[in-house]
């Protein structure tokens, strides 16, 4: 199998076992067998159980600051960029995988390479949504960050409850629910575009 081929089967095997059983509670030879090769095998890829977790921390940081990107520059239209942008985390925790658990729910955040990583992830989606508030309004760059840093975080808080949560509200109700309540106050301030 090609290197690159054997390190995804790899990565989605451990984030398997990460999910199922948690960080601590996983073993390499979980993993190992999970993937169906050998341990020797494993250790060729990723030297220790960390190196594993924190490239799948990697990968789906990358890939959620990618969508948030994507989603804010899907329109122009602001209500819809806040509608995607919140669209965007709910599809995020909704994926395949239980990815979310690994950036949001790590009990590895004492690490500082984890801990380096996620915030950096909420900074990078923070600093999008801030860029965009900035363009549009009047507030300074200060204002426009922590707004931009409340936004992700309520995303990130909202979606998280909503996938977690027991309750029957459907995914694209959950979505506009939120949105619209992310509208409400984020249109209050003076908009160069509606």
């Amino acid at each position: 199998m090609p290197r690159a081929a054997r390190r995804r089967q790899l990565l989605t095997a451990a984030q398997e076992v990460f999910v199922a059983q948690g960080y601590h509670a996983a073993a390499m030879d979980d993993i190992a067998e999970r993937a169906g090769v050998s341990k020797p095998v494993l250790y060729q890829h990723f030297p220790g159980k960390l190196d594993l977790y924190v490239a799948l921390l990697e990968q789906h940081s990358e890939a959620l600051v990618a969508n948030q990107r994507a989603a804010l520059e899907s329109t122009d239209d602001n209500r819809e960029r806040v509608a995607a942008s919140f669209r965007a985390y709910f599809d995020f925790v909704a994926g395949e995988g239980e990815a979310f658990r690994i950036v949001f729910e790590s009990d590895l955040r004492n690490l500082p390479q984890v801990r380096e990583k996620m915030e950096q992830t909420l900074i990078q989606c923070a600093e999008l949504t801030s860029a965009v508030i900035r363009q549009d309004t009047n507030l300074s760059e200060e204002e426009a960050h922590l707004l931009g840093i409340g936004l992700v975080g309520m995303a990130e808080t909202t979606a998280r409850y909503w996938i977690n949560m027991t309750g029957s509200i459907p995914k694209e109700a959950a979505e506009h629910l939120i949105s619209r309540l992310a509208w409400r106050g984020i249109s209050g301030w003076e908009l160069t575009r509606t």
